[in-house]
């Protein structure tokens, strides 16, 4: 059963960075064949997209609002997917989502928290 793992979350000062990281455990070589993204949830508020990669690694989507301060990749050999924020923001607080698009796979989350 394959399971996404996220990690790196955590408390941090607006400004700061963090780095997420999502394992695909139990994908063996499947992992290089899906696309991935993250997506995030504020406390209220709906799920939202937050970045995709392709399979490849070689084409990368961002929301607006983190465009130029988050950057998603990927190794396939390790099967797993990541994603570097800087800059961080008070609104960027909220649980990160791990994602498989197709077919759809859901990470458990980690909280992400930035204090002003």
């Amino acid at each position: 059963q394959v399971q996404l793992v996220e990690s790196g979350g955590g408390l941090v000062q607006a400004g700061g960075s963090l780095r997420l990281s999502c394992a695909a455990a139990a994908s063996g070589r499947a992992f290089s064949s899906w696309d991935m993204g993250w997506y995030r949830q504020a406390p209220g508020k709906e799920r939202e997209f937050v970045a995709r990669i392709m399979r490849s690694g070689g084409s990368t989507y961002y929301a607006d609002s983190v465009k130029g301060r988050f950057t998603i990749s990927r190794d396939n050999a390790k099967n797993t997917v990541y994603l570097q924020m800087n800059s961080l923001k008070p609104e960027d607080t909220g649980v990160y989502y791990c994602n498989r698009f197709v077919p759809a796979l859901w990470g458990q989350g980690t909280q992400v928290t930035v204090s002003s």
